[in-house]
């Protein structure tokens, strides 16, 4: 079953990569995040996706010149123990695989929300265990399937938003939307900036949510076929889709009826208690197509399955390559005849699985709950890229060595980067989420601690080291 020397299979094509990137930022912070985003920003909350799609271009585009210039298996994680140290490769990789930990929890909880909304009696944990195992399974399969799979999830909901786009538009313009249909509602009902310049920013930490998981991207990097050609591409078109779908569908969607309507109103500090239902699938309840509701319920259901499958590949990957580096025990190392890290794959699984249990204890909590602790975590993630990135091009100016894929405006856009990290650790607080900013310096002192008793168990006599 195992290889003597791990190695990944080289099978996914351009359109996989495309599609895993943008299958990971598509999905619940879109489809159900945007009910807390619209309460806290109104109209204006295209601002804010527009800041946080540019700054995720700016972090997608310093990961990609460094994956399309060493395309390895473990991402950035290798980069920064390569080029800046031990504990920040270390740091790097672990986090980034509790962070799609977290991610997958997430979206597994927000898949029993939309369950719900056909089948009220159906218990959240009951539906999180079901697709749980399903998931699993199909990863524990050849990569290509994976890769397969999450090209048609992607596919489905990218016809969809499109679908939707149009539809709203035609409706709108035909008047058939209904009366509470209009333009003006972008600048009605409070005026475009209802909660001013602050309900901006304060949807921001949602907004950063949204837009985790164009990482994918490098993780991909190991597996594609053509790295140096795949990776840039795939970075360079990915962004203006992404807005396109976001800002696109959001307009369409605010213009259809008045931005207070949708989700629960609530006060900044309960935004996850406005994530009562996807605003896609109430906005055509409210203007009376129950149908498009229905089929839109099944979209946003399978996008949310599709960032939780994506999760599931990336995690095994990071830890197959933690174990390469010596971060993590050495049979996370090895792969099936498949090219499948099973050990990997399946302890990443088996942490994953705590989602069944959080859903079983705090049903209404959940949700709220793991999307704070995914930001927090994501803070991180973005910012050692950020970092990773300035000690990589400082190295690779001493080399002399051409870099084939530049980030625009180094190293400014870094630092920008880095400040609106810091800014949305902030926002968490005023949001009322400050347990999950507390608990990420514990996070990182207990991978620390970790670091240094690895550390001292190499300087022990053999006898005493067993």
């Amino acid at each position: 079953m195992k290889n003597e020397t791990p190695e990944l299979k080289r099978a996914l094509k351009n359109r996989h990569v495309q599609l895993i990137a943008l299958g990971g930022a598509i999905g619940t912070g879109l489809f159900l995040g945007s009910a807390g985003t619209i309460q806290m920003a109104g109209p204006a909350v295209l601002i804010s996706y527009s800041l946080g799609g540019f700054i995720a271009f700016m972090i997608m585009r310093q990961l990609g010149e460094m994956m399309a210039q060493e395309p390895v298996a473990g991402s950035f994680s290798n980069l920064a123990h390569k080029y800046w140290g031990d504990f920040p490769g270390l740091l790097s990789g672990w986090n980034y695989w509790i962070l799609y930990v977290l991610v997958g929890m997430s979206e597994l909880s927000a898949v029993a929300v939309y369950v719900q909304y056909w089948f009220p009696s159906i218990q959240p944990w009951q539906t999180t265990a079901f697709f749980f195992l399903l998931i699993t399974g199909v990863n524990l399969c050849h990569v290509s399937l994976f890769g397969e799979m999450e090209f048609w999830f992607a596919s489905i909901k990218i016809v969809a938003i499109v679908s939707m786009i149009l539809l709203g538009s035609f409706l709108l313009f035909s008047g058939h939307a209904g009366p509470d249909a209009a333009v003006s509602n972008l600048w009605m009902h409070g005026g475009f900036l209802p909660h001013g310049w602050e309900g901006v920013f304060t949807a921001l930490a949602v907004v950063a949510f949204s837009f985790g998981g164009l990482e994918l991207v490098g993780i991909a990097a190991a597996e594609t076929d053509n790295p140096r050609v795949t990776i840039p591409k795939a970075v360079n078109q990915i962004i203006y889709r992404i807005l396109i779908f976001y800002i696109g569908a959001l307009l369409v969607l605010l213009t259809l009826h008045p931005w207070s309507q949708l989700g629960a109103p609530v006060d900044k500090s309960h935004w996850a208690q406005a994530m009562v239902a996807s605003p896609f699938v109430q906005i055509f309840d409210l203007i009376g197509i129950p149908f498009a509701a229905h089929a839109l319920n099944f979209v946003v259901l399978t996008a949310a399955l599709s960032v939780y499958n994506g999760c599931v590949y990336c995690n095994s990957r990071m830890l197959f390559g933690l174990a390469l580096q010596g971060n993590a025990p050495k049979a996370l190392g090895t792969v099936s005849a498949r090219g499948v890290p099973v050990y990997a794959l399946l302890i990443s699984s088996l942490a994953t699985l705590i989602c069944v249990i959080i859903n079983y204890a705090i049903p209404g909590k959940a949700l709220g709950l793991l999307m704070s602790l995914v930001v927090a975590a994501l803070v991180i993630n973005w910012a050692m890229i950020s970092l990773t990135h300035l000690k990589f091009r400082a190295a690779m100016v001493r080399a002399g060595e051409l870099v084939h894929f530049k980030a625009p405006w180094h190293p400014f856009t870094n630092y920008l980067c880095l400040l609106v990290m810091v800014m949305v650790l902030v926002v968490l607080v005023i949001i009322g989420e400050s347990l999950a900013v507390m608990l990420a310096p514990i996070w990182i002192a207990f991978v620390w601690l970790g670091y240094k008793l690895k550390k001292q168990s190499k300087h022990l006599p053999p006898s005493m080291s067993k």
